[in-house]
């Protein structure tokens, strides 16, 4: 029997469907609460961008180590990851979610009130970029979570310098650009979209406020501790 080990030079992510398949079964990530979210986000026509269940347990445990109690999510969609936020900062928390559309925004409101929930959210309504600064009185913040439109990404790195507190997290979904993040003619996304999100990482690794790595899941998702 060969001995049990790894390669040298190990791979960065695991792309392999039965692993994926036991790993949700064994971590059961999504219970009844959160797949009505999911549906209903569905139903209502919402485009399949929402985080993977497997992430969403990933931000409710990463804001439940952090010991995080205010936070501010960019890009709230149906509602589904700002529930698992809120999961993870306990009775205690308070989470800022930024949603472009209005009628997204009502549909996350309702997930919300469904999660039992409601009071310790708000949700704000048009561009987060003008937005934010309405709730930069309530700062610093414990965690921040990036899940928008990729251009925007530097801008709200440059925000959460800002106004994280030293200590606080940041998490940034999709920052492996669907695939395409390293490519200079990406094929099937808006190149811009990716320069942007290459100047995000560069910043976030290199620009000396945050200690930075990258979970590899398959799109991607930085996570940084503000370290001045």
């Amino acid at each position: 029997m060969p001995a049990m080990g790894s390669p040298p030079v190990k791979g960065f992510g695991q792309g392999d469907p039965a692993l994926a398949a036991w790993t949700e079964a064994v971590y059961r990530p999504e219970d009844d609460v959160l797949r009505q979210i999911r549906e209903r986000s569905v139903a209502a026509g919402l485009p399949p961008i929402q985080v993977g269940k497997m992430d969403a347990l990933h931000l409710e445990v990463i804001a439940r180590v952090s010991g995080a109690r205010k936070a501010v999510e960019i890009g709230t969609l149906g509602g589904y990851s700002g529930v698992c936020l809120l999961r993870g900062m306990g009775s205690g928390g308070f989470l800022h979610t930024f949603e472009l559309d209005p009628g997204r925004a009502d549909l996350a409101r309702r997930s919300f009130e469904h999660a039992g929930l409601a009071d310790q959210v708000r949700v704000h309504v048009g561009p987060a970029a003008e937005r934010l600064r309405g709730i930069e009185p309530d700062g610093p913040f414990d965690l921040v979570f990036v899940d928008a439109d990729k251009a925007g990404y530097p801008g709200y790195l440059a925000w959460a310098e800002q106004h994280l507190r030293v200590g606080g997290v940041l998490l940034a979904d999709n920052t492996f650009g669907f695939g395409h993040v390293h490519e200079d003619e990406p094929e099937g996304e808006d190149p811009g979209a990716m320069a942007a999100l290459r100047r995000f990482s560069d910043r976030l690794a290199r620009g000396g406020r945050f200690r930075a790595t990258m979970l590899p899941t398959a799109e991607g998702m930085s996570l940084a501790v503000k370290i001045r």
